[in-house]
């Protein structure tokens, strides 16, 4: 039987997935890998000048500035974030009802970059990729705004909204790009990383 080229690449390797997401804790589940979750808090801040993609990788080399010193020699450590990005503005995970209803109201009726950097990190060297997908949200009332706010409160999503979810069910009128990136990791970038990363 032929084995998942990926896992077998890694069979020497250890996967530690750097985030408490169960978006992206799916995906590494079907890419057919085994992975650990190690999670350590950092403060999520980025200097002010960053634009689009800058944002991203900054915080995903953030987030694994934190593991320094602690990877064992066959690990690779990864970290991801996503932002939304609309008129030259980063919007990120939404602070409560008022925040996540002001930024809905930005995208209704508008296209956005969903961007999303992954950062690879050995004891040794560490490699940042970034996968952009624009999305054309339609026009959405004050009512499906509220409904879908109340019911499923994506507080924890980069600009107040999951696109697996009842508002891209009913509201995503056209994507140009990769999906699952916009679900929260480019799985066809993060695949071919890995496989170029291993000897």
């Amino acid at each position: 039987m032929t084995k998942n080229p990926l896992a077998e690449k890694l069979q020497n390797r250890k996967l530690i997935l750097a985030s408490g997401s169960p978006r992206r804790k799916k995906f590494f589940e079907d890419l057919g890998v085994d992975f650990e979750i190690r999670i350590k808090s950092v403060e999520e801040v980025y200097p002010e000048q960053l634009k689009g993609e800058e944002i991203p990788a900054y915080l995903a080399e953030l987030k694994a500035s934190v593991f320094k010193n602690e990877l064992d020699a066959n690990e690779i450590l990864i970290t991801s974030d996503t932002v939304v990005w609309h008129n030259n503005e980063s919007l990120a995970k939404a602070g409560d009802k008022t925040e996540a209803v002001e930024m809905l109201q930005k995208l209704s009726d508008n296209w956005h970059d969903v961007i999303t950097a992954v950062c690879f990190t050995t004891s040794t060297n560490q490699k940042t990729v970034s996968a952009t997908t624009k999305v054309k949200l339609s026009k959405l009332t004050s009512k499906e705004i509220n409904y879908y706010l109340e019911t499923f409160k994506p507080y924890d999503k980069a600009g107040a909204y999951g696109i697996q979810e009842w508002l891209g069910t009913i509201g995503i009128e056209e994507i140009q790009g990769s999906y699952n990136n916009v679900v929260g990791l480019p799985t066809h970038l993060v695949y071919k990383t890995l496989m170029s990363m291993v000897d």
